[in-house]
């Protein structure tokens, strides 16, 4: 992970091989924005004209490189884009400058030390707000993944950061480098998980990594193999992995954060490879399956994350691990599963595998009795066609619903609130069992996944699901700070939820 710093906006003493600056999109062409003064005037005043020459525009994304030839003593400005700013003249957001800062990070690989001044183009100038969301896009626009590359060309992101504001020894100021930097190695730490190989990835190996991982972060770490499993009864978990010769595993990580806190707990889905099991998906795309695992891996790494800052809390996550292939093993439809607590369910369609694990794992969290629980997941194809692929639907009870989008938008990551109309609990009636894992038609199916899961929460428990079907993993090109591949989505928005937990009850 790179290094961050402050340093005061003075350039005479700075030596970094580039500096960022903030450029504004507006009708009358580009603008330079707060921060850029000291850079422009060892230029000659000639900064903007120069940009503008060379196709600038301050749109989003836009990254525009430009030698300054001996003018000052650093060789290379990058103009990042932060798109139309108000008109008023005050500002950015703090999600526009954390874009742009992550723009400029991955544009500027192969310069090792980099000065950034977006943090003054935010609304109110650098405070510990503006300072944190352009540290955490600088770091998280520089993540790479290489491990299975045997001759990595790829020039190396830069490994040092220098955030210019005006008083660089304000504790504040210092106090969101560090929180950046633990929010940052979170996100890193569960990216390299989604992006692993799934032969690499068995169930058992997730759970040793994640263990480990909570270990060293000071947590308490108990796994369940699949002997364990079936003693207990996870009948959800067990028929999803019965089809793979690598067997599944639940883990379970407790973090003590303050003795007498609230408690609240964490659930995510870990299927490290879904085929859909006997109603096989499409080849077309599967490879993406390798990443049905992501709400698992930022469940683990949120867990990790909050003991790192110290949250006052205690939390404890369950999380359950399984493969879902078609074999003579595998689960069938018309299959009947009796899961943990006892209920029994129909299983219509083996490609709804992710909430039959997760119904397990809800009835194991709520024994906790917990008062919030934060589930994630994966979970159905519906919340693209609903909602694209970087906004995730939000469903539960209504007030933890609203507090979890709301923290969401604090934290730059894409959530809409979504209903659980009555009318659907209907369509998973069984004539053989409690219920049903799917619907008989197609229609709401991210409701529908939904509905099912409210099924298993214990009266009383505020609860929350995730849908980040489509913003866990992105398979089209780069943006802002988000790679191609894992995407970490929504370790922030799960941490920003858990401290207004802390702070509000």
């Amino acid at each position: 992970m790179a290094s961050l710093t402050l340093a005061g906006p003075d350039l005479a003493t700075l030596r970094a091989d580039a500096i960022v600056v903030g450029v504004l999109k507006s009708p009358d062409g580009p603008r330079l924005a707060p921060g850029a003064e000291e850079i422009d005037q060892a230029l000659g005043g000639r900064l903007l004209e120069a940009l503008t020459a060379v196709g600038a525009t301050g749109a989003a994304d836009e990254v525009v490189k430009l030698a300054t030839l001996g003018a000052g003593t650093i060789p290379v400005v990058a103009a990042a884009g932060l798109g139309a700013g108000p008109a008023d003249g005050s500002g950015v957001t703090e999600e526009a400058a954390r874009r742009a800062a992550g723009a400029a990070s991955r544009a500027l690989a192969g310069r090792a030390r980099v000065a950034c001044t977006l943090a003054q183009a935010v609304a109110g100038g650098a405070t510990a707000g503006a300072v944190q969301a352009v540290s955490e896009g600088a770091l998280l626009g520089g993540y790479t993944f290489g491990a299975y590359k045997t001759e990595n060309h790829r020039p190396a992101p830069p490994s040092s950061y220098t955030l210019l504001v005006s008083n660089p020894k304000d504790r504040a100021l210092r106090a969101a480098t560090k929180r950046a930097s633990a929010v940052a190695e979170a996100v890193a730490f569960c990216r390299d998980l989604v992006n692993t190989a799934p032969n690499d990835l068995p169930p058992a190996e997730l759970a040793d990594r994640a263990a480990v991982a909570g270990r060293k972060a000071g947590l308490d770490v108990e796994i369940l193999d699949e002997k364990a499993l079936r003693r207990a009864g996870f009948g959800g978990v067990l028929g999803v992995g019965g089809g793979s010769a690598r067997p599944p595993r639940l883990i379970r990580m407790q973090y003590r954060g303050r003795p007498g806190a609230t408690r609240v707990a964490l659930v995510g889905k870990g299927i490290t490879f879904d085929s859909g099991g006997i109603s096989i998906k499409p080849a077309a795309g599967m490879d993406v399956m390798k990443s049905d695992m992501a709400g698992a891996a930022a469940i683990i790494a949120t867990m990790i994350l909050a003991a790192a800052l110290k949250l006052p809390l205690e939390l404890i996550a369950t999380v359950p691990m399984a493969e879902n292939l078609p074999s003579g093993s595998a689960y069938r439809p018309a299959d009947v599963l009796s899961m943990y607590g006892g209920r029994r369910v129909e299983v219509l369609n083996t490609d709804a595998e992710g909430r039959l694990i997760l119904a397990d794992a809800i009835v194991r969290a709520c024994e906790d009795s917990p008062a919030y629980l934060l589930e994630t997941s994966t979970l159905t194809g519906a919340q693209r066609i609903a909602l694209g692929e970087r906004t995730s639907g939000v469903m539960g009870s209504d007030d933890l619903r609203e507090r979890v989008v709301a923290a969401a938008g604090r934290s730059g990551e894409h959530m809409w609130p979504m209903p659980m109309p009555e009318e659907l609990r209907k369509g998973l009636d069984s004539p053989v069992a409690d219920i049903a894992n799917v619907m008989g038609d197609r229609w709401a199916g991210m409701l529908v996944g939904a509905v099912f899961l409210r099924e298993f929460v214990a009266e009383g428990v505020d609860w929350v699901h995730i849908d980040i079907a489509t913003p866990a993993y992105n398979t089209g090109g780069a943006w802002g700070y988000t790679p191609k591949g894992g995407t970490g989505v929504p370790i922030r928005t799960l941490l920003a939820v858990l401290e207004d937990i802390a702070e509000n009850g």
